[in-house]
């Protein structure tokens, strides 16, 4: 039987923040209802739901790149790297993956491209609701650690209420300063 995995990531559009990808492979008879896209279930659902896919998956891991590295190297780049560590951070060995969107990072197994496979293929569906997860646990805690920026709330994600926190203080070490809103509230004198 070929071990096959989906593949996703969260957090390329946030001004703050890691991106996180995960990779799961789920069984045949996972028994797993109401995967779906992550971004189309209400928090309490994704939370539920990677309970199940914790217990239940034949195998699962993350991966990430940090501020750093999107910095660094770009979104979609840093993206691919945090995929790779994903794939590379599972026990099995992978004869396919099945990567959400329209290109494929280099894997150390034969990749797929699926557009929209977070809404289509039940795997990527488990790897969005994970990689959401986590993403969302970690934003969490860093509102602790930066509680006037919003966090918890936010995501890292650009809100009105996280570009004003940012004109008025400026970016913190958890935000992306290759991203001009960052950019922009950095340069303040």
């Amino acid at each position: 039987m070929r071990i096959v995995a989906g593949i996703d990531e969260v957090g390329m559009g946030p001004l703050a923040g890691p991106v996180v990808a995960a990779a799961v492979v789920l069984g045949p008879r996972h028994g797993i209802v109401g995967l779906k896209d992550s971004k189309r279930l209400t928090e309490s659902a994704r939370e539920r739901l990677a309970r199940e896919i914790y217990a239940r998956a034949q195998d699962w891991a993350l991966g990430r790149a940090e501020v750093a590295e999107v910095d660094r190297l770009n979104v979609l780049q840093a993206a691919w790297l945090a995929m790779r560590r994903a794939v590379d951070n599972l026990t099995v060995t992978l004869d396919l993956a099945l990567v959400d969107g329209l290109h494929v990072p280099v894997l150390s197994c034969q990749a797929r491209a699926i557009v929209r496979g977070d809404a289509r293929v039940p795997a990527i569906s488990a790897a969005s609701i994970v990689a959401k997860v986590a993403r969302d646990a970690e934003m969490r805690a860093w509102d602790a650690v930066y509680p006037e920026y919003g966090f918890a709330t936010h995501k890292g994600y650009g809100t009105a209420r996280h570009l004003e926190v940012l004109a008025r203080l400026g970016s913190c070490p958890l935000h992306r300063l290759s991203f001009a809103p960052v950019r922009n509230a950095s340069r303040r004198p």
